[in-house]
């Protein structure tokens, strides 16, 4: 096949043609190199390749193969990896120069299984200065990433590189990470699709120079997969889930829950909050995702997101607090830019002190039975991933700049703060950009995720890949 027709397929349809000898492992690997060659100086989302590597677990690949043994379900099929998850032999980065040289011993748990599935390292793929440059992906080891569906608009972040690579068919496969929308505004703002999983789903290593993050930083990032559609989301989730000893926060509950006898009552909240900044675009586009289940055969109803505020204040309190204890260390591997985004965050809101912050886990819990009892009565909750349009790719320069690009995303820092899945899924083009939706489930129960935003998949269809909007870049010129 030519490589346009490899790149153009999925994960899951690439799967397929691997298993059946179709096509080679090595074949799939040079058509993707020559990709990310063709493409990839125009968009800045993949940061280091790892074509030799590549191109031996490819070759391998093929041999087993021929050999009659038994292969993985994505024998072939290769991933990016974002550049803060850990790869043997790798750097992980995390953006900025004092870790450039800092190799990884070992794959971090998501990147050692899409391995053991037979799935093949690509290349690293870029994100902001240790992910706290805010909403677009900007690093200084690698410059700017650029939304392939227009240079004005940011891609969104920290995921940024990965859901342009994915979007672009540099890969079909994305591993990233949300800790407060990471996964799903990129995968949004590219016309993908892109799953967080429950807090504890997926085994993760988040330490860096093997120091253990903190509380919040415990429970609010984890690792994802982005995709082009929903059926490489479930063929990702399969692989990535389940209890590892390298992550004792990782639970084993089944990867589906009781299925009903009947589509379950969907949720769908528009404005959260009330807050009254919802673009018409983007609640053109949740009506079209709501029309979608209601034809499925769900029950739908507008509904108020429990205890949002809260979780919100929540959120907030826990971070801020230790973000304050190691800004001084962090902000000397920062450069003002970079800096920026949570320097005006502290200076709206100074840090709690330790009996708030304290208080603040209690809150938290909660917060979590409201959210727990609301999808007992609605299992699905359809909201917005933001509530205004793609915005530039620019930093924040002024508080109430940070608050106008933010505020949009708060049911994104809200179903965070309460640990539950979320599958972003796109729902068509608007003004000629794309534009998304997510859907929300209870703990444990991305199979209902999964479902929800396949049935919307089948009714609004896929938008990518797609070739980037002409734009002369040098990965540094903005």
């Amino acid at each position: 096949m030519k490589t346009t027709e490899l790149c153009a397929l999925e994960a899951s349809e690439l799967a397929k043609l691997l298993a059946s000898g179709e096509v080679s492992a090595a074949e799939t690997v040079e058509a993707h190199l020559e990709r990310i060659a063709e493409v990839n100086p125009q968009v800045n989302a993949v940061t280091r390749l790892l074509e030799d590597s590549a191109r031996q677990a490819a070759r391998e690949t093929d041999r087993r193969r021929a050999a009659g043994e038994q292969l993985g379900p994505l024998a072939g099929v290769p991933f990016t990896v974002k550049e803060n998850i850990h790869v043997a032999g790798s750097a992980t980065t995390h953006g900025v120069p004092y870790f450039r040289d800092w190799a990884a011993q070992a794959d971090a748990p998501p990147v050692r299984r899409l391995r053991a599935a037979g799935a093949i390292p690509i290349g690293r793929t870029n994100m902001p200065d240790l992910a706290l440059a805010g909403l677009h992906t900007v690093s200084q080891l690698f410059g700017h990433t650029v939304n392939p569906w227009d240079p004005q608009r940011t891609p969104g972040g920290t995921s940024g590189g990965d859901a342009v690579a994915v979007a672009t068919g540099m890969t079909p496969l994305g591993l990233g990470n949300d800790s407060g929308g990471s996964i799903r505004n990129p995968a949004t703002f590219n016309g993908i699709a892109g799953l967080k999983p429950s807090y504890g789903r997926f085994p993760a290593d988040h330490r860096m120079n093997d120091q253990e993050p903190v509380l919040g930083h415990q429970l609010f990032p984890v690792d994802g997969p982005l995709a082009r559609s929903v059926a490489d989301l479930r063929a990702a989730y399969e692989v990535l889930a389940g209890s590892d000893p390298q992550d004792p926060r990782a639970v084993p509950a089944p990867l589906y829950g009781p299925q009903p006898d009947t589509p379950v009552r969907v949720g769908v909240v528009v404005d959260p909050g009330g807050r009254g900044d919802v673009h018409p675009d983007v609640r053109f586009a949740i009506e079209a995702a709501a029309a979608a289940l209601e034809d499925a055969g769900h029950p739908v109803e507008e509904v108020a997101v429990p205890r949002l505020q809260d979780a919100l204040d929540g959120y907030a309190a826990l971070l801020r607090a230790e973000f304050s204890l190691a800004w001084p260390v962090l902000r000397r591997l920062l450069t003002d830019d970079s800096a920026r985004h949570i320097e005006l965050d502290i200076q709206r809101h100074p840090p709690v002190g330790l009996e708030e912050y304290l208080r603040q886990t209690g809150v938290r819990l909660g917060v979590q039975r409201a959210w727990a009892r609301f999808f007992e009565r609605c299992p699905i909750l359809l909201g917005p991933v933001s509530t205004q349009p793609i915005p530039a790719p620019v930093v924040p320069r002024t508080p109430e700049e940070r608050d106008a690009t933010f505020t949009p995303m708060r049911l994104l820092t809200a179903s965070t703060y309460v640990g539950v899945p979320a599958v972003a899924v796109p729902t068509g083009l608007a003004d000629r950009l794309p534009q998304g939706v997510q859907v929300m489930a209870g703990m444990y129960r991305e199979d209902l995720c999964l479902d929800a935003a396949q049935r919307i998949e089948e009714r609004l269809g896929v938008l990518t890949p797609l070739d980037p909007r002409p734009h002369r870049f040098d990965g540094r010129d903005r």
